[in-house]
Order: C-alpha cells, then structure tokens, then sequence
C-alpha cells in the first residue's frame, strides 16, 4: 500500500473513530452517570436530574425564556418583542406584512383624510403582493375553509395543523384538477381528525362542509389512496367522552360504556360496524346500567344516529358483556 494510501485510509479512520467518540458521549449524556436511568431537564429550576434516582446531573442551566412576567395575554402582547410563530395554516406561514384595519398611528391618533386614504392604497396592494400567482390564491381560500370548519366541529389547533399540511401535499403533487378546492379541504380536515385520534363522523364534517356528502367521501378516498396517508379505524371510545360530554353524564357512565365497548371488541361485536352507532348504542347502554337514564331520543340527536340504530347495537353491546361475565 502507499504512503498517499495509507494516509488517507488513517485520515479517515481516525474521523471515523471520532464521530463514534462524540456519538457515544451524546448517548452517554442522555443517561444517568449513576444508575443509567432517563435523564430530563427541570426548565422551572434550571436543573438536569434523572428521573430515576434524582441525582442533579447539571444546574443553573441557561433560562431562554423572556425576562418579563405577563399576568393577561394584552400584557403578553405588549411586552413580546418578537412576531408570532410561523404555521402552517396560514397560505405565506405568517411571514408576509399584515396592516391593520385601524385608521390610527402609533400614538392611537386618528389619521387625517389623506392618510387614511393612502393606508386603504397600501392594504390593497399589501393583499394583491400576499398572493402573487393562482396556487397561493388557492391555499388562501382552503386554508380559510379548513378554519372554518374546524372551528365550527370544535377541532384543536393541532389537527388544523395537520390538515393545512396534508392540503399542501396534495397541492404540490398536483392532486386538485378535476375536484374542488373544498371537496380537498373537507377531506384533508376529516382525514387530520382521525390521524390525531379527534374522529369525527362523516355526517358531522359533511354538515358544516360546503360540498355534499358523496364528493366528500369519493374525494377522501382519492386523497387518501393518492398521498398514502395512515389513517386507522376509528375506535368507538374515542366518541365517547364527546358525546357524555353534551349529555351531561357523570364519569361513571362514561367508564362503563368504555368497558362495554372493551367487552364487544374482544368479542368481535365492532367488526364491520359504525363506531358512532357503537359509541352511541354503549353511552345508552352504560347510563341504563348506572341509573344515569337517558332516553334513545336524546342519544340520537346528540350523536346523529337514528334510534333503530341504538337499539340493535344496544342489545349487541349487552350480550357481548354477558358472555365476557
């Protein structure tokens, strides 16, 4: 072998024994010197400790959080001296200039005739600038309706995240020609509630949606057939503290109706079968079994599921329970 050769072969084995050293001191600093337990950082004390036997590892770590107190999100707002965060669900991620519609200065003084005139100019072409070419045009206008209609079903901001993502997938893969821009954004928000295990029923999206609920539901086959999203079954549980909820049940109603729908999945019962029927027919079931009675009426109307539905799976629910007994 030559000396060139043999260099470089100790050149690169010597950075190869390097990055190992550094990976093993990285894995190393992750657990406990003394008992190789989890190590977690305490923000409130500035302290690193393992969870396991409590020993402080490091302390008086560096606070990165702002100097000042705030009692009100308007003091928040008045101390922060930085923007919000950019996101998703906005079609420019926040980044863009937004003028206020206030027509005063910083002071809070009204602003003259010609002022005010000149701020409306700047507003209108700050918005045409915002939206410079028909895609970001699109974004605006489902990003807006994925708001709507997740405000309106009482959706988390994560899953609204999650729908502006699975939205701009399908923008970008070119997913949209040929289907409305709220048949996509329907779907994406339907598809995002079940990801983030937040399921709601079909009925329920198609309600608030603007599409009807066939193209809703070929839409979301094609989204989800196209983009390879996961999206698992919905579990009958994950309806019920929703629909105890807005009947106003006590937790115990809700306990017993999750043990129900326990007892029916092992059974078989839930195969094939709606998981709002299910959770519907065990919130039923589950109050009648507590003497926390409700009437199969307002079990339909809370959960949109006709009475006779209730009742067949009320009885199912029931036999599945006494066989487990």
């Amino acid at each position: 072998m030559s000396d060139t050769k043999l260099r470089t072969y100790s050149s690169d084995r010597r950075e190869t024994e390097s990055e190992s050293e550094v990976e093993t001191n990285n894995d190393e600093s992750l657990t406990c010197p003394e008992c190789s337990g989890r190590v977690v950082n305490d923000e409130e004390h500035g302290e690193t400790v393992c969870a396991d036997c409590g020993l402080v590892i490091e302390e008086d770590g560096i606070d990165r959080g702002p100097e000042w107190r705030a009692f009100d999100s308007a003091e928040k707002d008045q101390k922060s001296r930085v923007g919000a965060p950019t996101t998703n669900m906005m079609h420019d991620k926040g980044l863009s200039t937004n003028i206020g519609w206030q027509d005063k200065d910083a002071y809070g003084n009204s602003l003259s005739s010609n002022q005010r005139q000149k701020m409306q100019r700047l507003r209108k072409w700050n918005e045409r600038f915002r939206t410079r070419n028909s895609k970001e045009r699109n974004l605006k206008q489902a990003l807006g309706e994925i708001e709507r209609m997740a405000s309106a079903l009482g959706l988390p901001k994560e899953v609204r995240e999650t729908a502006s993502v699975i939205y701009r997938r399908a923008l970008s893969e070119d997913l949209l020609p040929g289907r409305s821009i709220e048949g996509v954004a329907t779907s994406a928000l339907y598809a995002s509630a079940r990801q983030m295990q937040t399921p709601r029923s079909i009925d329920e999206v198609a309600n608030v949606s603007r599409i009807d609920a066939m193209e809703f539901k070929r839409t979301y086959r094609y989204i989800v057939r196209e983009l390879g999203l996961e999206v698992a079954p919905a579990d009958p549980a994950s309806y019920v503290p929703r629909f105890a909820s807005e009947l106003d049940l006590p937790d115990e109603v809700e306990r017993r109706a999750r043990e129900l729908l326990d007892n029916a999945k092992e059974d078989g019962v839930t195969s094939g079968k709606s998981p709002v029927g299910l959770a519907a027919a065990a919130i039923y079931a589950a109050s009648l079994l507590t003497n926390h009675k409700v009437t199969q009426s307002e079990v339909s109307d809370v959960t949109d599921v006709s009475e006779v539905t209730i009742r067949n799976r009320y009885q199912e629910l029931l036999e599945a329970t006494e066989v487990a007994a």
